[in-house]
């Protein structure tokens, strides 16, 4: 697959939107957490649902089998998860620490790939999980505590995309059902706070009103990009992009709401950076010694050649 510029511009704006997100989160502060929530998820529905209608693409989702709505009813659990950690951490001030998971997100992936397909390691892959399993010991001597947000985000995510993956399921179509999976819970949440008069949507002005509806915009747009990139250039430009998401966490976490980042947990970001680069570099060596084989069969085999 080449890569082409609207490619890249695609692939370029999902990352991005999803690095600058936690500036959205932080207009909400003053809102709950399972309030957000909640409200991503309904607004998300009825957004997915709006484009589906309009393409025409709602009779795919009857098509589904049973064991595409399984597997994406316990994606909808995952991302579920997913969203409710992050969001706490955000309005918290564990953004550098919900960076962090999403750094250590491809390395879980590998791990993944041992314990569910059976994957063997090579030794490059070894010694990054090596890096990061050092890394995540530093860390946890330098919070006092195992970095749970991170871990809880990178195991939550790279599960739920193996789940996907499993799936097969178009990204928007996907949506769809995650979210409606969790319309209901979400939903008659949001109505048992407004008949307490404890939600803010509605109550707290419209600009917060107009943000909370917002969640659905905010969470299906860089998903999209991400679906017209994943079309428009190879895997491997996607996977170095997606290290922009967590950059521009860290950056924001750091240099606008001045979280702290003492030295030894310098070091421990160190250890994971590193891990990345050893564990990019494999791939892309892997991937080129693939492409550079499949040439010498073509030169040897005549019979391969279009």
């Amino acid at each position: 697959m080449s890569t082409s510029r609207p490619g890249l511009l695609y692939g370029f704006g999902a990352y991005a939107l999803w690095g600058i997100f936690p500036l959205y989160i932080k207009l909400l502060e003053d809102t709950g957490a399972a309030e957000i929530l909640a409200h991503r998820v309904v607004w998300s529905l009825v957004l997915v649902l709006g484009l589906l209608a309009v393409v025409r693409n709602l009779g795919k989702l009857r098509t589904l089998g049973r064991r595409a709505y399984g597997l994406l009813t316990l994606a909808a659990l995952l991302i579920c998860a997913n969203w409710g950690v992050y969001i706490w951490a955000v309005n918290n001030d564990h953004i550098v620490e919900t960076s962090l998971g999403y750094f250590i997100n491809p390395l879980v992936t590998v791990v993944l790939g041992v314990l569910v397909f059976g994957e063997r390691l090579r030794r490059l892959q070894w010694a990054a999980l090596g890096l990061a399993g050092v890394a995540v010991i530093v860390l946890t001597v330098d919070y006092g505590r195992p970095p749970w947000i991170a871990l809880s985000l990178a195991f939550s995510f790279a599960t739920y995309g193996l789940v996907k993956k499993k799936a097969g399921v178009d990204a928007v179509e996907s949506l769809a059902v995650e979210t409606a999976v969790l319309f209901l819970p979400a939903l008659g949440y949001l109505v048992l706070l407004a008949a307490r008069g404890t939600g803010d949507f509605g109550t707290a002005g419209w600009g917060m009103t107009l943000l909370l509806a917002g969640c659905g915009v905010v969470t299906a747009v860089p998903l999209l990009f991400f679906g017209a990139a994943a079309v428009r250039v190879p895997l491997t430009t996607l996977g170095t992009l997606q290290y922009l998401t967590p950059s521009l966490q860290f950056l924001l976490g750091v240099a606008v709401y001045g979280e702290t980042v003492p030295p030894v947990r310098w070091f421990g970001f160190a250890l994971i950076w590193t891990a990345l680069v050893v564990l990019t570099a494999e791939v892309l060596v892997r991937r080129r010694q693939a492409r550079r084989a499949a040439v010498d069969r073509l030169v040897l085999d005549p019979a391969l050649r279009p």
